[in-house]
């Protein structure tokens, strides 16, 4: 009888040295992703984690899974090539906030309007960690970190109501210290048919003195700045998608929400729709567009040192 295999957390963790910055929050999103995996039950080679640059680049390293480390905000259209390719996969593309918004900010508006069905999460800290702390695109102007010499002059952009605007069915914010919800936002991303864009708020201790853990859990009146829209009745889903109406009053209210900042920040699903994939669509264009290349290939049961070793 064949035996049926029970996947933990700890299956989706690699061997290699992780060498992010004590205290990070990128550990809590990576832990909360291979929750997110372990819940859902998905076999590590069926499980592919592509990066872009910066610290958030070295996710796939961290992750026992397919990993592809790809250029500086290249990952989403990397990720939508590997999805295409196979539609077995289960693909996780992860950013940060300067690769994602920044040079990657074409690519995140067009995989929005693309609706390909993979899933997209930023860890947003604000800076560039990787770079010794620059303001980066979700950087307030008159706000100055501890790594800047001045204050910023421009003003940070808003990631949710950016996707809301490029067709993003399933729009979502975390915080990383939070890792049990957080693991309950990716999980529910890969669940929904469609790109599926989560940001993260991602505290980073060497470099932003001001967005720290203490800030986001202790607010004015002593509680977490921090609430959950779930916990409020917010009903983020659209329930006829054929209903104009409704679709742009979603809209029009996950963008209100996005924009509360300071005393009172939201978490969870801000929006989510369900309407045909990309795939779904090259399917009905083209029939042959819509088969699937796929090869099982199962790293823990074969060896592949020969394929390898042809690379060379």
């Amino acid at each position: 009888m064949a035996t049926t295999v029970q996947f933990t957390a700890k299956d989706y963790k690699a061997d290699t040295h992780n060498n992010w910055c004590p205290g990070c929050g990128d550990f809590g999103i990576l832990s909360a992703m291979q929750s997110a995996l372990a819940q859902l039950q998905i076999p590590p080679h069926r499980v592919a984690v592509i990066s872009g640059i910066g610290c958030s680049g070295k996710t796939p390293h961290y992750v026992h899974a397919y990993g592809f480390h790809t250029l500086h905000g290249r990952s989403l259209p990397s990720a939508t090539g590997m999805r295409l390719a196979n539609r077995d996969l289960t693909v996780l593309a992860v950013g940060g906030d300067g690769d994602g918004y920044g040079i990657g900010a074409g690519y995140f508006v067009n995989t929005g309007r693309r609706n390909v069905d993979f899933t997209y999460i930023v860890m947003n800290n604000a800076v560039y960690g990787l770079t010794k702390g620059q303001a980066s695109p979700t950087l307030g102007r008159g706000v100055k970190t501890k790594s800047m010499p001045e204050p910023a002059i421009q003003d940070g952009i808003n990631p949710i109501a950016m996707a809301v605007s490029a067709g993003y069915t399933f729009i979502a914010r975390g915080y990383a210290l939070d890792v049990k919800y957080l693991a309950s936002l990716i999980a529910a991303g890969i669940r929904h048919r469609g790109t599926s864009f989560i940001d993260v708020l991602q505290t980073c201790p060497t470099y932003n003195d001001l967005m720290t853990k203490e800030w986001f859990e202790s607010g004015p009146s002593n509680g977490s700045r921090l609430y959950k829209l779930d916990a409020t009745g917010y009903d983020p889903k659209v329930h006829d998608p054929a209903n104009a109406g409704e679709v742009v009053a979603k809209k029009v209210q996950a963008v209100e929400r996005s924009y509360e900042w300071g005393n009172r920040i939201p978490i969870g699903v801000f929006y989510q729709i369900e309407l045909p994939t990309y795939e779904d669509m090259l399917a009905q264009r083209q029939p042959i567009l819509g088969q699937r290349a796929r090869v099982d290939l199962d790293l823990t049961r074969r060896d592949v040192t020969p394929l390898l070793d042809a690379l060379r």
